[in-house]
């Protein structure tokens, strides 16, 4: 086990350092310069070059790519993301403003999610082809075909029209307003759980399905055993590693992937920090957010990967 995660951990270097590069690359062969978004102009043509040289110059921008990626990479060693070229404060300062907001709404939208799926998902499956199972179904390809935005437009429509509610413009952190917190996030936990549920909903009915007709499944239930106990400690524990590599890659993809749903509900998250930083050409806040999302990508899998051993006793990481 020791020797599984260790070669995992060192295949994390090569894996980021990949993504550096990728990402580093693509920020400077896009068109556009952040200097000339500065001076208030993406054309130049009323410019002073002079100007605009003395602009790249204190941005770093005159330097060869090579150096500028040096000296990013050598900023990452030291846990440092750089300045915004935009606003011109540390990236840290400016990620630490918004990545409380992404998590909560992550870590809530999937205990919703997981508290809603499992069950509708393993009650279809027990009640395949019945009116339980069609309205699960139903249910589930909703959540799928509707945009979660779009859920939220709805939402949103509904409490004003009924209850004169509008979502809030500023933030409010739950260790200083617990029930301020809750009322802002709870239509957004909704709302992407909705459709986080439908997807988990179905691949829980789908994988227990298959489980349920396996031999040992027959054979259980020609001893007599309880349903109860055939469907839980037999069945689901081996039909849920799918469930768990999926559960894992859709909270990693929440942190920077909620930008539409963000806008909706007037969210500053990480997912409107990364869009207004490619449209403003910052190159170190981009580098820094997408490096951060890759790793958070990396550490999930790597955790999902160490709880298969948890839910199938099959699966052994051996040292060699």
């Amino acid at each position: 086990m020791a020797s599984y995660l260790a070669k995992r951990l060192l295949l994390i270097v090569p894996t980021l350092l990949g993504v550096a590069s990728l990402v580093f690359v693509i920020m400077r062969v896009i068109p556009g310069d952040v200097a000339l978004l500065i001076l208030g102009g993406d054309q130049g043509s009323h410019i002073d070059p002079q100007q605009l040289a003395a602009v790249r110059q204190q941005l770093g921008l005159d330097q060869p790519l090579i150096v500028q990626f040096g000296v990013w990479m050598w900023g990452l060693l030291h846990f440092d993301l750089g300045t915004s070229l935009w606003t011109g404060r540390p990236v840290v300062e400016e990620l630490l403003i918004r990545l409380p907001l992404s998590l909560e709404l992550a870590v809530l939208a999937t205990m919703i999610s997981v508290l809603i799926s499992i069950p509708l998902g393993m009650l279809a499956a027990v009640r395949q082809d019945t009116w339980v199972d069609y309205v699960v179904r139903v249910v589930s390809i909703g959540g799928l075909a509707v945009p979660s935005f779009w859920v939220g437009i709805l939402v949103i429509l509904f409490l004003v029209l009924f209850f004169g509610w509008g979502p809030p413009l500023l933030f409010t952190p739950p260790w200083e307003d617990p029930w301020a917190n809750l009322q802002q996030m709870i239509w957004p936990v909704v709302t992407v759980g909705y459709r986080y549920a439908a997807v988990t909903t179905r691949m829980t009915r789908s994988t227990l399905l298959e489980v349920l007709r396996e031999d040992y499944i027959r054979t259980a239930w020609a001893k007599g055993l309880a349903q109860k106990a055939i469907v839980i400690r037999h069945a689901l524990k081996n039909a849920m590693l799918p469930v768990i590599t999926l559960i894992g890659t859709e909270f990693a993809f929440l942190i920077g992937g909620l930008v539409v749903t963000e806008t909706v509900f007037t969210l500053n998250g990480v997912g409107r920090f990364v869009v207004d930083a490619v449209a403003h050409r910052d190159y170190p806040v981009v580098q820094a957010l997408v490096f951060l999302i890759a790793f958070g990508f990396v550490l999930v899998n790597l955790l999902v990967d160490l709880t298969y051993a948890w839910f199938d006793p099959r699966i052994r990481y051996q040292e060699r």
